[in-house]
C-alpha cells in the first residue's frame, strides 16, 4: 500500500499546477461572451476596452497553454496569437450556424433566442473554438473543451470533425460526430444521429473512418451512419432511425420502414 500511495502522491506532485478543465472550459466562454453580447452581462463603454478585454483572452489562453504542459515542443505564445487573428472568420461561421438555425426551426424567434437558448448553437460554437486549436496542434484542450459542451448539452463533437458553414442543429440530445467525419454546408442534423465508425483497430487512427455529408444533407432524429468510406451525396435526405453503412448518391432519400401495429382499444370508463 505504501507504493501505492506514493505512487498516487507522485502523479499529484505532476499535475498540481495544472489549470482544471472548469478553468479551460470558463476561458472559451468568456470568448463566446465576448463574441456574442447576448450572452453576457457586461457591457464595454467603448472599442478600446473591447479590444483590451480580447487581448487578456489571449495572454490568458498563452497561459493555459504553459500550464496544461501538453505539448513541450509547441510556440504557445505564437499558437494563442494567431487562434486570435482567426477569431473573426470563426466567428463568421458562428453566425452562420445561428442564422441556419434561425432559418430552419419555425420555434425560433430571432437570432438573439437562438445564440442565448439553443444548446445546438453552443455545441457548434464550442466545437468551433476547439477545432480551431485542433488546427493549430493544440493537444487535450480542444477534447476538454468538447466533452464540456457535450456535458452542457448532450450534442458530442470531436474537435477533428471538419464541418462547413450553415450547420443547423434541431435539439440535438444524443447527437455524435466523429473525429474523421466531413460535413458540407447547409447540413442539418437531429436529435440522435450518429456519424460515426465502424470497429477498426487502433492501427486505423490516422485513417479516415467517419462518413462524408456533403452539402445541402437532411439527417433526421435516430439515424446512424457508419463508416470512412460511406459517403452521403449532396441534397439527399436520410430518414429516422435509417441504419447506413454504404454510400449514396446525391437526391437520394432513404428511409426506414416500420413494422408497427395499431390496435383498438375500449375508452375507460
Amino acid at each position: 500500500m505504501k507504493d501505492f500511495y506514493h505512487h498516487l502522491y507522485q502523479k499529484q506532485l505532476e499535475v498540481q499546477d495544472m489549470p482544471s478543465n472548469r478553468r479551460i472550459a470558463e476561458w472559451a466562454t468568456h470568448v463566446l461572451h465576448l463574441l456574442f453580447p447576448e450572452r453576457n452581462s457586461k457591457s464595454f463603454q467603448s472599442v478600446e476596452e473591447i479590444k483590451l478585454a480580447f487581448e487578456q483572452a489571449e495572454v490568458e489562453l498563452f497561459e493555459l497553454l504553459l500550464k496544461t504542459k501538453a505539448c513541450s515542443h509547441c510556440d504557445n505564445r505564437k499558437v494563442a496569437e494567431v487562434f486570435f487573428m482567426e477569431l473573426p472568420q470563426i466567428y463568421a461561421r458562428m453566425l452562420t450556424d445561428a442564422q441556419a438555425i434561425m432559418d430552419g426551426d419555425p420555434a425560433a424567434r430571432s437570432i438573439r433566442e437562438v445564440i442565448r437558448t439553443y444548446p445546438g448553437f453552443t455545441a457548434i460554437c464550442m466545437y468551433r473554438i476547439a477545432h480551431q486549436l485542433w488546427i493549430l496542434g493544440v493537444p487535450l484542450i480542444p477534447r476538454i473543451l468538447t466533452e464540456h459542451a457535450h456535458s452542457k448539452t448532450g450534442i458530442d463533437i470531436h474537435p477533428g470533425a471538419r464541418i462547413g458553414e450553415y450547420l443547423y442543429i434541431d435539439h440535438g440530445t444524443g447527437l455524435v460526430i466523429g473525429e474523421t467525419c466531413i460535413i458540407g454546408n447547409h447540413v442539418k442534423l437531429y436529435q440522435g444521429v450518429t456519424l460515426g465508425a465502424l470497429s477498426v483497430t487502433k492501427s486505423m487512427v490516422d485513417t479516415q473512418r467517419h462518413p462524408i455529408i456533403e452539402d445541402y444533407v437532411i439527417i433526421y432524429a435516430g439515424a446512424t451512419i457508419l463508416g470512412g468510406e460511406t459517403v452521403v451525396g449532396h441534397h439527399s435526405i436520410i430518414g429516422g432511425n435509417v441504419w447506413l453503412t454504404n454510400s449514396v448518391e446525391a437526391y437520394t432519400t432513404v428511409y426506414h420502414l416500420p413494422n408497427s401495429k395499431f390496435i383498438d382499444s375500449k375508452p375507460l370508463v
